[in-house]
């Protein structure tokens, strides 16, 4: 494969709608998307992030708005004159052709000589590290192989825009982990701008540039993985980003109050009245000595629970909330936690002292 850099395409969403009945699948969405960037659609099912997608790929006709692929305007364009590569959920290969004849297909509808092909075809097949399987039949292949005959036959003929629709739900967690990383990867070395949806946040989280957080057809926050874990910026973010457990944060003239200690925090706080504080499992920590300048919640043990690698700790706070704290497991550890019904002394620390909108957004 040559290096496409150079001719990614910047992606332009402007107030696209779309409607079924009275229900809004997209409700006045504007997206940026950056020239070689690896975007994530991240959402729960019904977001609309799927919606979103076919948007671009032209499968869907927004009731209204604008799509642009770098300076040209593609809303009433059909699928096949966009020039963008489309990975499917089930992959979408034609079982009585070989794997040659699978990545193949695009250029065989381009009217690409026989010759041409086969080089360019066996090229793809080596970027996605299937070098020498093009005479097998699909059915040989296992479900890691297919994808990545999905993703050559994608990439075979070199498009500007690659769309991605939750390519990897289908195999076992170990080899998705894998995959994910070689994917993000082979997008390093390819550089064509890469639009990718998922419900997994881990997932998104790995493998983007930025990720887009989509909710009843809405864009809720658009930042970079590290961003939207460290400063969400409402609850349903935060809650769908990472386990988080929630504290009403009330205000007693310069000093913010949770569970009725006093807060520090180095935090931006947001401008608004509705504020929540966000406890993370492993920001929180059991007291050791010295709290310094952290701030302290007490509570009580109600449950603990062994993860090999580490520990998970559910303790309830004096009106009732229960928090968990995760904490690593090294050789003697479990031994010296505290048992079920013990008072405890919570830590949580001024740089993770996190205050968030406590709306949905």
């Amino acid at each position: 494969m040559s290096d496409v850099k150079q001719d990614a395409l910047p992606i332009t969403v402007r107030g696209v709608t779309k409607t079924y009945g009275k229900v809004f699948a997209l409700d006045d969405v504007s997206l940026d998307v950056r020239s070689g960037e690896f975007l994530t659609l991240l959402g729960p099912s019904g977001s609309g992030k799927t919606t979103l997608l076919m948007v671009l790929a032209g499968f869907t006709r927004p009731d209204r708005g604008s799509l642009k692929f770098g300076e040209t305007e593609m809303i009433r364009k059909p699928p096949h004159l966009r020039d963008l590569g489309m990975v499917f959920q089930n992959y979408a290969l034609f079982p009585h052709m070989t794997v040659a004849g699978n990545v193949g297909y695009p250029l065989k509808l381009r009217g690409v000589s026989k010759t041409e092909m086969a080089s360019r075809v066996e090229r793809a097949l080596e970027t996605v590290q299937l070098g020498g399987y093009g005479d097998r039949g699909i059915e040989q292949l296992s479900g890691g192989q297919k994808q990545r005959v999905a993703l050559a036959r994608s990439i075979v003929f070199e498009p500007r825009i690659l769309l991605m629709d939750e390519p990897l739900s289908a195999l076992d967690k170990k080899l998705r982990d894998r995959m994910q990383i070689e994917l993000r990867h082979l997008h390093e070395k390819l550089g064509m701008t890469t639009v990718y949806v998922t419900h997994d946040q881990r997932e998104a989280l790995t493998m983007s540039d930025r990720i887009a957080v989509v909710n009843h057809g809405r864009i809720m926050q658009l930042a970079t993985p590290q961003e939207l874990y460290e400063q969400p910026a409402n609850k349903f973010v935060a809650d769908f980003i990472g386990d988080s457990t929630f504290l009403e944060v009330t205000r007693q003239g310069d000093t913010y109050v949770a569970a009725g200690v006093p807060l520090r925090t180095n935090r931006k706080i947001p401008d608004t009245r509705d504020l929540l504080l966000m406890l993370r499992p492993e920001r929180v920590s059991l007291l050791e000595g010295d709290p310094g300048e952290a701030n302290v919640f007490d509570a009580t043990v109600s449950e603990l629970v062994y993860q090999g690698e580490s520990f998970l700790l559910y303790a309830r706070l004096q009106d009732g909330t229960e928090l968990s704290v995760r904490g690593a497991m090294r050789a003697g550890t479990f031994q010296t936690l505290p048992s079920l019904g013990d008072p405890v002394k919570l830590t949580l620390d001024p740089a993770d002292t996190v205050l968030i909108e406590g709306g949905e957004g």
